[in-house]
């Protein structure tokens, strides 16, 4: 027999903004439960290191799943004749949808890039709803440096050029296996999948003059940022926790834009005493 892995997946099906969607999720693990969010353009599957961490599994339930249009989950009915946009409300509703159909109970919420990013806007906007927030990088402001045409065109191959423009993202020092895992989920995505998504990361989701009314008292912020993420880089992500009475933010050596799929061993090094610290 194989040696399977802990993780189980599932589909069931969730409203969201008044479409019924049907969503792919993975879990692994027991005790709390950590809510994972991928990243723009990619999938759940950046979480599956976490997932078969025992240190991590034998006190959270990890959970993660595919928003739609992303990965395994479905676009709505009528995809065909719309534009996908991620907004900000529309992102905080279906993180909210997915937690109240799970019937999570104040769940730790990590996410990382635009996950980092909507995870701070629930510790502003639903506090009391979370025990925590970690965002990998994540900050309250960002700028786009990048022409977003060219993640949807008919003569362009939209998931290459995805998977191109994010590889200058991995730090050098992440194994090579890794790297390129992590970029095969972005060859993957839907056809104007990553372009909707970074309308929230780099225009609908800036908060940076709200972003000091984050209570931390009621829900803890932690950032995490790779040194050598030039998306949300270490800068920014300094910047928005001088923002945020009481958040704790880190650096981490070594690591770029994805810390949990580009270097999973790393990351834990890191992800661990907050773990820790959220759970006592």
């Amino acid at each position: 027999m194989p040696e399977f892995e802990p993780i189980v997946g599932r589909y069931f099906t969730m409203n969201v903004a008044g479409d019924a969607c049907r969503i792919y999720m993975e879990e692994s693990g027991r005790g709390l439960p950590l809510v994972c969010l991928h990243t723009a353009g990619a999938d759940a599957r950046q979480y599956r290191h976490l997932m078969c961490d025992r240190a991590i599994t034998d006190h959270y339930r990890v959970i993660a799943f595919d928003l739609p249009w992303h990965g395994k989950s479905n676009p709505p009915v009528g995809w065909r004749d719309r534009e996908y946009r991620l907004t900000t409300e529309l992102y905080i509703e279906t993180v909210r949808a997915f937690c109240r159909a799970l019937g999570l109970e104040r769940p730790a919420v990590m996410g990382c890039s635009m996950g980092g990013r909507v995870v701070l806007h629930l510790a502003l906007n639903h506090p009391d709803e979370f025990r925590a927030v970690i965002a990998l990088e994540g900050a309250d402001r960002l700028e786009p440096y990048y022409d977003l045409d060219w993640l949807h065109r008919p003569d362009v191959h939209g998931g290459e050029v995805s998977a191109a423009f994010v590889s200058g993202q991995v730090a050098p020092q992440s194994p090579d296996e890794s790297r390129w895992e992590t970029l095969w989920m972005y060859t993957q995505g839907g056809p104007g999948v990553f372009k909707g998504d970074l309308h929230f990361y780099w225009y609908d989701g800036h908060f940076d003059d709200r972003s000091p009314r984050i209570d931390t008292t009621r829900c803890p912020v932690y950032l995490l940022s790779g040194e050598y993420d030039s998306s949300c880089t270490p800068e920014r992500t300094a910047a928005t926790a001088s923002r945020i009475k009481g958040a704790r933010a880190t650096v981490m050596p070594g690591i770029g834009h994805f810390p949990m799929s580009e270097n999973p061993a790393l990351f834990r090094t890191h992800l661990l005493p907050v773990l820790d610290e959220i759970r006592r």
